[in-house]
C-alpha cells in the first residue's frame, strides 16, 4: 500500500514547500518572459501580433494538458507527474536560452508548455489531500498564492536585471539550477502514491479534441488582425473550432472514463469558480502583456524599469495571500471575499484604461498597479479554495487541472483577443494619420477597457452563481442523501 503523508507534523509542510519551489519556476517563467517580450521582439524581428505566440505558444498546450496530466496524476501517481514535468521544463529552458531564430524559441516554448503542465497541475491535488482541515487547507493555499506572487516579484524584477545586464537568453537559464534543485528534493521529501492504476483510463482522444480546439481558437484569434474578423477564413476556422469543443463536450457525456465527468458541474461552486477564473485571468494577463509594451514604447522604460512598476502588484498579491487571505476566507467566506478582490481588480484596470500618452507613473500608474495588487490578493486564494471544493483523494488531481486549466484557457485567449484588438485599433489610427504613440496609446487603452468589462462579468458571475460554502455543503449532502435512498 502506499504512503501516505500523515496528517500531523512537520513533514506534510516541508512537502509543500517543495510543492511550491515547482510552482515558483513555473510564475517566475512566466513574469520573466513578459518583461523581456520587448527585447525578444527586437532581437528576433517579431511583430507585435506575431509576438503574442512567444506568451500563446507555451500558455496553449499548458491549459490544453493540464486536464489530462490531473488526470494522469491520478492514474499513475502524483509525484511521478510532478518530477516528470521539472525534467521536461527544464530541458525545454535550456532550449529556450540557446534559441537564435524565431522558430526555435516557440517551438521550445511549446515544450515548456508541456512540462508547465505536468508540473503544475497536480499541486493543487496534493495540498487539498494533504490538509483536510479548512483552517489548514487555507494556510497551505495561502502559502501557495504566496509563493505563486513571490516568483512574480522575482521574476519581473530578474527579468529586468539579466535582460538589461546580460540579454534575454538569461531568462530561460535562471529555471535550470531551479529545477535541478526541485526534482532533487521532491524525490526525496514526496511521499509515493501508486494512483488509482492506468486501467481507470486517460481519455487520450478527449485531451486531442480539447487542445486542438484551443490551439485553433487562439490562432484564429491571432490572424483575425490580418484576414479581419467576418473572413471566410476567420470564421471557418472558428467554426471548426466550436466544432471540436463541441465533440469533447460530446467526448465527455458519452466515454466510460472521461478526462473531464461533467458531473463535476453540478457544484454551482465549482461551475461558478472556474468561469470566474476565466474572465479575470483574461482580464488581467492582457495587461501584464500589453502593459509592458505600454511602459516600454509609449512611455521608454528600459527592462529594470518595467519590472519595478510592476513590482507593486507581485508584493501586494505575495502579502496578502501569505498574512491575510486564509484568515478573510474564514472569517468573511471565499464567495465575499472574492466579490471585494474583483471589484479592486476592475478599479485599477479601469485606471489603466484611461492612461495618457505621456502619463506619470505615481500618478498614472501606481494607483492602478496597487489595485491590481491587492484585488489579486485577495481573489487568486478564494477562487482557488472555491474551486477545490468538493475534491476526494480519488479526482483531486482532476479537478486540480481544471482549475488549472480554466486560468490558463482564460490567459490565453484573453490575451489573443486583447492583442489583436490593440493592434487593430492601433494600425486603423496609424492609417488615418495618427502620431505613432498616440496609436500605441488608444490600441492599448481599448484592450484595458475590454478587461474592464471581462473582470466586471466575473462579478456578475460571482454574486449570482456562487453560494457561501455553508449552503454549499449542506446541498452536497442533500444529494449524496437523496443518491444514497434511490441506491
Amino acid at each position: 500500500m502506499a504512503r501516505t503523508v500523515p496528517p500531523g507534523g512537520r513533514s506534510r509542510w516541508l512537502a509543500l514547500l517543495v510543492l511550491c519551489a515547482g510552482m515558483l519556476m513555473i510564475v517566475l517563467d512566466a513574469t520573466i518572459v513578459n518583461v523581456a517580450l520587448p527585447s525578444i521582439q527586437r532581437d528576433l524581428g517579431f511583430s507585435q501580433s506575431s509576438l503574442a505566440w512567444v506568451v500563446n505558444a507555451y500558455l496553449i498546450p499548458f491549459g490544453g494538458l493540464l486536464l489530462l496530466a490531473g488526470r494522469l496524476g491520478d492514474l499513475v501517481g502524483r509525484k511521478r507527474i510532478f518530477i516528470g514535468g521539472l525534467a521536461v521544463f527544464t530541458a525545454a529552458s535550456l532550449l529556450c536560452g540557446v534559441s537564435g531564430s524565431q522558430g526555435m524559441l516557440i517551438a521550445a516554448r511549446l515544450v515548456q508548455g508541456v512540462g508547465g503542465a505536468m508540473t503544475s497541475t497536480v499541486i493543487l491535488g496534493v495540498i487539498v489531500t494533504m490538509f483536510p482541515e479548512p483552517r489548514d487547507q487555507a494556510r497551505a493555499i495561502g502559502v501557495f498564492s504566496f509563493t505563486a506572487a513571490a516568483g512574480g516579484s522575482i521574476g519581473l524584477l530578474a527579468g529586468g536585471v539579466f535582460t538589461q545586464a546580460v540579454n534575454w537568453h538569461w531568462i530561460f537559464f535562471v529555471n535550470l539550477p531551479i529545477g535541478i534543485a526541485a526534482g532533487v528534493l521532491a524525490a526525496r521529501l514526496l511521499d509515493s502514491d501508486r494512483g488509482i492504476g492506468l486501467g481507470q483510463g486517460a481519455d487520450v482522444a478527449g485531451a486531442v479534441l480539447v487542445t486542438a480546439a484551443l490551439m485553433l481558437g487562439v490562432y484564429t484569434i491571432v490572424e483575425a488582425r490580418d484576414y479581419g474578423w467576418g473572413s471566410a477564413h476567420t470564421l471557418g476556422l472558428g467554426a471548426v473550432a466550436v466544432l471540436l469543443l463541441a465533440g469533447f463536450l460530446v467526448r465527455q457525456a458519452t466515454a466510460s472514463n472521461p478526462l473531464l465527468p461533467l458531473d463535476l458541474f453540478r457544484s454551482r461552486n465549482v461551475s461558478g469558480a472556474n468561469l470566474v477564473q476565466v474572465l479575470m485571468v483574461a482580464g488581467m494577463f492582457g495587461m501584464f502583456f500589453l502593459g509592458a509594451l505600454y511602459l516600454q514604447r509609449v512611455l521608454g522604460y528600459d527592462p529594470m524599469q518595467i519590472g519595478l512598476a510592476f513590482m507593486p502588484v507581485a508584493i501586494a498579491i505575495g502579502t496578502l495571500s501569505f498574512r491575510f487571505s486564509a484568515r478573510l476566507n474564514l472569517r468573511f467566506g471565499a464567495r465575499a471575499v472574492l466579490l471585494a478582490g474583483l471589484t479592486l481588480i476592475a478599479a485599477g484596470l479601469a485606471i489603466f484604461a484611461r492612461a495618457p500618452m505621456a502619463a506619470t507613473y505615481a500618478v498614472d500608474i501606481l494607483p492602478a498597479m496597487v489595485l491590481l495588487g491587492v484585488g489579486g490578493g485577495l481573489s487568486f486564494p478564494a477562487v482557488m479554495t472555491l474551486g477545490m471544493s468538493g475534491a476526494t483523494a480519488s479526482d483531486s488531481g482532476l479537478i486540480s487541472g481544471l482549475v488549472n486549466t480554466t486560468a490558463q484557457v482564460g490567459g490565453s485567449l484573453g490575451l489573443a483577443v486583447l492583442a489583436t484588438l490593440a493592434t487593430s485599433r492601433t494600425d486603423h489610427l496609424l492609417a488615418a494619420g495618427q502620431s505613432p504613440a498616440g496609436a500605441l496609446t488608444d490600441g492599448y487603452r481599448l484592450a484595458f477597457g475590454v478587461g474592464v468589462g471581462l473582470v466586471a462579468t466575473a462579478i456578475v458571475v460571482a454574486a449570482t452563481v456562487l453560494r457561501s460554502e455553508t449552503a454549499e455543503r449542506e446541498d452536497g449532502a442533500g444529494e449524496g442523501e437523496e443518491e444514497a435512498a434511490a441506491a
